[in-house]
């Protein structure tokens, strides 16, 4: 008799599913007023989000039952891909600029975002290429050097258009892989002092990203300008204190916090459901980033290993972003909380990589 695969693991597949209805409820809630104002349906987003969540949700069932090691053979085509989508989405005419980023392709209000394929293209080739026995990452000029020249070209392409906060996410799940897969932490600690410099170098030849800087150390030095969106967010969750303002009931969302629908939805979560609710949240991502990470311990190759490493890293590092961006404590990126906020490529592409953990989860001890 054929030995059946174990069903994936459920805690993982029940927070999943747990934070994508929280995040169903308050698209609605934060996004109604802003719906009716712009498109005169306060049910514009929620069900722009439930279309893109099914599309997740079906590519979810697909990769949760293919077997992971089909990746590896593709992976390699898939990056190609992601590096031609970012090259072409630079071109004026073809690229679609929205919120000062040309970081589109499609017509009106249908699009793809390269960078989020990137990130997950880039997690799986590096997992393929660092878990070859042959390569040895220990060797700083012919092991590190190349996968991070890969990792700058991929980063570079993307601050073209320029989107600094998915370009950090992809950064950050790389390194943890590139980490997890043996390299020396005096090598990386030298050429952090150099990513150290570089971000400064960004950020200063940029006047938009200094002004996030100044405003994130003291938002009230421009209220108006640099400093709103933190000042608003905080407005936001102050109120909310234990139980929150009660579901709808929202303040903020009445045009004082921007696109409260996706960078700053958790604002809105803790003010109508309070540090509760915020809690609930945070508590089913630490719980799926303890699931994953058991899964990358525990499955029995190299290559599932790094690839459970760079999805996890993935969703940790975004969501500490976002949640640091909206309290105060980092500067405003523009980044979106998986699962939670209203997106379509995002959306997608997460339940995509999401599916490829829990099919990972089938073959871990």
């Amino acid at each position: 008799m054929n030995k059946t695969r174990p069903a994936p693991d459920l805690w993982l597949l029940l927070c999943i599913l747990g934070l994508l209805t929280i995040g169903m409820i308050m698209v609605y809630s934060a996004g109604s007023v802003l719906g009716f104002h712009d498109y005169g349906d306060s049910f514009y987003f929620v069900k722009r989000q439930m279309l893109f969540a099914g599309l997740g949700l079906v590519a979810m069932f697909f990769t949760a039952n293919l077997d992971y090691h089909v990746w590896k053979k593709y992976a390699k085509a898939g990056l190609i891909i992601c590096f031609g989508l970012l090259v072409i989405v630079l071109i004026p005419g073809i690229g679609v600029v929205r919120g000062g980023a040309r970081s589109w392709l499609g017509i009106s209000s249908f699009g793809i975002q390269p960078s989020e394929f990137m990130k997950l293209g880039m997690i799986l080739f590096l997992s393929k290429w660092l878990s070859n026995e042959n390569f040895n990452i220990t060797s700083f000029g012919k092991g590190l050097l190349p996968p991070l020249g890969l990792i700058g070209l991929a980063f570079g392409l993307i601050m073209m258009q320029p989107d600094l906060g998915t370009g950090t996410v992809m950064l950050g799940a790389s390194m943890m892989i590139v980490f997890t897969a043996g390299a020396k932490l005096s090598h990386l600690g030298f050429l952090g002092l150099g990513g150290i410099a570089g971000f400064a170098g960004l950020i200063i030849a940029a006047p938009y990203r200094l002004k996030r800087i100044t405003a994130f150390l003291d938002p009230w030095s421009d209220p108006l300008g640099a400093g709103y969106q933190i000042i608003q967010s905080l407005y936001a969750i102050g109120p909310g204190g234990l139980g929150g303002l009660g579901l709808g009931m929202s303040r903020q969302k009445y045009s004082y916090v921007p696109e409260p629908q996706t960078d700053f939805i958790f604002s809105i979560l803790a003010e109508e459901l309070g540090f509760i609710g915020g809690l609930i949240v945070l508590l089913l991502f630490l719980v799926l980033v303890w699931r994953g990470m058991r899964v990358a311990m525990t499955i029995p190759d190299r290559f599932g290993s790094l690839l459970a490493v760079g999805i996890i890293g993935m969703v940790a590092v975004q969501v500490v972003i976002n949640i640091g961006v909206v309290i105060g404590m980092m500067p405003v990126t523009g980044i979106t909380l998986p699962l939670i906020s209203y997106g379509g490529s995002s959306l997608t592409l997460m339940l995509t990589a999401l599916g490829i953990l829990l099919n990972l989860s089938r073959y871990a001890r």
